[in-house]
């Protein structure tokens, strides 16, 4: 009898022990674990071993090798002698300007059409809800197709190039416009720029207290206008003004000197502009929906215009709902541009393959763009997150 009941208890403990969720969901993930690790195991096996075979190296030691390649667009200096690394950083380069335009230029005009859209007239809000309908409704990669071929075919050659305006060259081949010679004191111009920033942030704090505190506006905006154009002005009359221009001339079959703008970086930066743009227009108007209406109402009591009722007080309660989707479509512009090599526009990928095809390493070429574009993300989403906390509402 005390045999039965023993054996009784230790099969309600098993039974118990079985049907522990704790216990089953500790197992179930040990299994799940397992199962990963164990697929992960073989591919990197695998992996290995046909690189083995096939005499591929392994590691990242082929950056410092020659390239022997030429790269079409080059914001910094490049030769096919220099190794690997710098030619993906000319790609990086690349995408950064694209991406950096894009997101500039999206959001501008997507603020407009988004606006435009919630419009009192009639035929600029149905022009808006247009534009949004077709736009987001085209891939990307089609629109980016689309406007290289425009730009390439509806232009003339450089022998019959348009000259709108002297120094200024419309072609095929982009859009040559004089550049100015490099000078020392163009780097304390940009660091006088950034001072301004500086200070213009500061008074822009300190109007904002102000006027909390005595209900006075100062205008802080056209301030830092003046202190932003004004330093940099002042620094260029100190170190000599000096206006060196390099003028585009036609030699041979294309324009050289000067600096071009070439079809492909243009339909690279349209494109993500207008596609991204019918994205941050709907984000606008919806966020400008979520404002209560008592706000515009009360406004309009007080006899302020449309237009600052709209900036003073709809579009600064806009922004925090604007702001977390917003982010998504900056990352979204920035992982776009590397459709860049359907264009041919050189970019991080595009460069990447070219190098991983000759080397062989694609794994490590693709861990590079991982890499890049991870840091970029994360880079955004970091300062989109601060920005959006300075501008949550704060409990007193």
């Amino acid at each position: 009898m005390t045999m039965d009941v023993a054996a009784a208890g230790t099969a309600v403990r098993r039974g118990s022990a079985i049907n522990d969720p704790r216990l089953r969901a500790i197992f179930y993930q040990v299994v799940l674990l397992l199962v990963v690790v164990g697929i992960g195991w073989f591919l990197v096996s695998n992996l290995i071993h046909n690189r083995e075979v096939r005499g591929i190296q392994t590691g990242y030691g082929f950056l410092t090798r020659e390239a022997g390649f030429a790269i079409s667009e080059t914001p910094i200096s490049y030769s096919p002698s220099d190794p690997y690394a710098r030619a993906f950083l000319v790609g990086l380069v690349n995408t950064l300007q694209v991406s950096v335009l894009g997101i500039i230029l999206a959001t501008l005009l997507g603020l407009v059409v988004g606006v435009s859209k919630l419009s009192s007239n009639w035929l600029l809000a149905k022009l808006a809800a247009a534009y949004v309908d077709i736009v987001r409704n085209i891939p990307l990669t089609v629109q980016l197709l689309l406007w290289a071929g425009l730009i390439r075919v509806s232009a003339p050659p450089p022998r019959q190039a348009a000259n709108p305006v002297p120094g200024v060259f419309i072609s095929n081949r982009g859009i040559q416009v004089p550049s100015v010679e490099s000078n020392p004191i163009f780097l304390w111009m940009l660091i006088a720029a950034l001072v301004a920033l500086a200070i213009g942030w500061g008074i822009a704090r300190w109007a904002r207290r102000r006027q909390a505190a005595t209900g006075q506006p100062f205008h802080s905006f056209w301030v830092g206008l003046g202190l932003f154009i004004g330093l940099p002005l002042v620094v260029w009359l100190v170190g000599g003004a000096p206006a060196a221009f390099e003028i585009p001339e036609l030699k041979g079959f294309n324009f050289q000197g000067g600096w071009t703008l070439t079809p492909e970086f243009a339909a690279m930066v349209i494109g993500l502009t207008v596609y991204t743009a019918g994205f941050i227009a709907e984000i606008v108007r919806g966020g400008i929906l979520a404002v209560s209406h008592g706000q515009t109402e009360a406004a309009r009591a007080l006899g302020l215009h449309s237009g600052v009722t709209l900036r003073r007080i709809v579009l600064p309660q806009a922004l925090r709902t604007i702001i977390p989707p917003l982010t998504s479509q900056y990352l979204n512009i920035t992982k776009n541009s590397s459709l860049a090599v359907v264009i041919g526009y050189p970019d991080l990928v595009s460069i990447g393959n070219t190098i991983g095809n000759q080397t062989g390493q694609v794994v490590e070429a693709i861990s590079i763009f991982m890499a890049v574009y991870l840091f970029i993300s994360l880079s955004i989403s970091i300062g989109m997150n601060i920005y959006n906390r300075q501008m949550a509402l704060r409990e007193r």
